[in-house]
């Protein structure tokens, strides 16, 4: 079992999943740039108009404002256990996280049909004060239509309607390539295909229960 702080990568399309999932069984801290994204424009902080601009587009934020926006989150969690899911989506973001840590496991989820993609995303909602963000497909809030904390009902931001989803998938559908190559090439990568989560979150579990103590089985999912 890891002595040291775990850091993890999820690489793959928007919408492949499984981040949450091993977080929460494994005990890791979830890191999504999109909550960062929102967590930043719900501040009016300095990246939020450039942001905001792309988001509403469908398009993907530019290389420099994601990487300054991650990289200043990151650097507040260096005493946890982080995965870190929807960064890097390039070879720029890729090496700009090779300077402020070391990348012990990259899990990269392949060969889900455009259209599960699409529906996946289509499928989220977030309540806009706290962040929490629910998928009606696999994370529903426990009572439709209302936050689990508050009470309030979730939004679906115009990034996650379809048109912007598959705006979104289009163009990021060879990003990650470069990435791939490099985190193989250090030992690190570990591939997984198929579009039922359940019929390989069995093979990503036994992964991460040889890096880090379970604190639930598997089954609780």
């Amino acid at each position: 079992m890891a002595s040291k702080l775990l850091r993890v990568v999820i690489l793959g399309p928007p919408g492949s999943g499984k981040g949450q999932r091993i977080a929460q069984n494994f005990g890791l801290r979830h890191l999504s740039c999109g909550h960062f994204l929102q967590e930043n424009l719900k501040a009016s902080r300095e990246v939020d108009d450039t942001a905001k601009q792309f988001l509403e587009k469908g398009l993907l934020v530019p290389d420099h404002v994601i990487t300054r926006l991650t990289v200043s989150e990151l650097e507040t969690r260096s005493t946890e256990h982080w995965l870190l899911d929807g960064f890097p989506r390039t070879l720029v973001q890729a090496e700009a996280l090779d300077r402020i840590c070391d990348v012990d496991l990259v899990v990269s989820l392949r060969h889900i049909p455009f259209e599960t993609l699409k529906d996946r995303l289509s499928q989220q909602w977030v309540h806009p004060s706290s962040g929490r963000v629910y998928n009606l497909d696999f994370n529903p809030p426990q009572v439709q239509g209302i936050d689990d904390v508050t009470g309030e009902p979730p939004v679906q931001q115009e990034g996650d309607k379809p048109e912007a989803v598959a705006a979104r998938l289009w163009r990021s559908k060879d990003a990650a390539k470069p990435d791939i190559e490099l985190y193989k090439s250090r030992g690190v990568l570990h591939q997984f295909s198929g579009t039922e989560t359940n019929k390989t979150w069995p093979c990503v579990y036994t992964l991460f229960s040889n890096k880090i103590a379970p604190i639930q089985s598997k089954e609780a999912y």
